[in-house]
């Protein structure tokens, strides 16, 4: 028989969710350990309900984002050696009763990350989030192909997630917002972290998330691009660079040999030439500069 008894943590980022802060924090602690509410400049009773409660909270002193709080939830459960992190929404959209469920493929099955997924569940989400996210979820696969376990997973943006003791030591968001979950991902890919996904269910109410869904896809969807570009400048950057650079020389030489016969300057083509060839010598120049930081900081 295994008495084996994780310590868990449940870290909750917080902004103005006296409403839901309470039923949230209750149901967790059953399953938890530690309860740690990051209040992120709450103008609402929020902190003072997870107080009251018995839930550690962290304050921010302003609003400073999602990605934000996620840092400060990070540095207490790497600061308290617990086994397991278990992160949730504040605004009751998760079932803390899932927890176990969401752990299990870590304390049973080896794994290092697990993902509450929506899509493998019966939940019915309303459209545009659906598309939202898929969108989120293609551009996440494209972008990072081949690359672990990101071919595999089914919701890329959910924000109810477990995180075993290597994974808590191994990432660190980077972006203060939204965008900090791809960057989770991102991390525990390139460390070669095991991510699993199980199915959860999910309570949307109208009145619970304060993000603009256009914006925060956007800002997702830029950050995939940005990380992607760091990890592989040569072929997102340097490639296009080099193409760019050869055909600005092209036709900077096509005007010369045109101005040589005639005497006459082509100012359209010698414009598009020189964009071209300094567009395409700077791209080069950062993507060997990005080459070589990135080679630094993996040795």
């Amino acid at each position: 028989m295994n008495d084996y008894k994780p310590k868990i943590m449940v870290g909750i980022p917080a902004y103005n969710e006296e409403k839901y802060i309470a039923k949230v924090i209750l149901r967790a602690k059953k399953h938890a350990d530690y309860i740690v509410v990051v209040n992120d400049g709450s103008s609402d009773m929020t902190a003072e309900i997870a107080r009251a409660l018995g839930a550690e909270v962290i304050e921010h002193p302003k609003n400073m984002g999602y990605g934000a709080a996620l840092k400060t939830i990070f540095k207490e459960a790497k600061s308290r050696d617990v086994d397991i992190l278990v992160t949730i929404d504040a605004d009751d959209q998760h079932n803390p009763d899932e927890i176990p469920r969401l752990i299990k493929p870590i304390v049973e099955e080896g794994a290092d990350v697990t993902i509450g997924s929506r899509f493998l569940g019966e939940t019915k989400q309303p459209a545009w989030r659906k598309f939202g996210i898929k969108v989120i979820n293609r551009a996440f696969k494209t972008l990072n192909k081949g690359n672990g376990d990101s071919g595999n997973l089914t919701d890329t943006q959910s924000g109810f997630r477990a995180y075993n003791r290597r994974a808590i030591h191994n990432i660190m968001p980077e972006s203060n917002g939204m965008e900090a979950s791809i960057e989770i991902l991102y991390q525990a890919i390139g460390k070669g972290l095991r991510i699993k996904e199980v199915p959860i269910t999910v309570n949307y109410h109208e009145d619970a998330s304060t993000h603009n869904p256009v914006s925060h896809g956007a800002r997702v969807i830029v950050r995939i691009i940005e990380i992607v570009a760091e990890r592989h400048p040569l072929l997102l950057l340097g490639l296009p660079g080099f193409i760019s650079t050869i055909l600005g020389s092209a036709l900077i030489a096509h005007s010369l040999y045109s101005f040589n016969k005639t005497r006459v300057f082509n100012p359209p083509e010698v414009l598009i030439a020189t964009i071209l060839f300094f567009a395409g010598l700077t791209m080069t120049t950062l993507a060997t500069l990005l080459y070589v930081i990135s080679k630094l900081k993996r040795e």
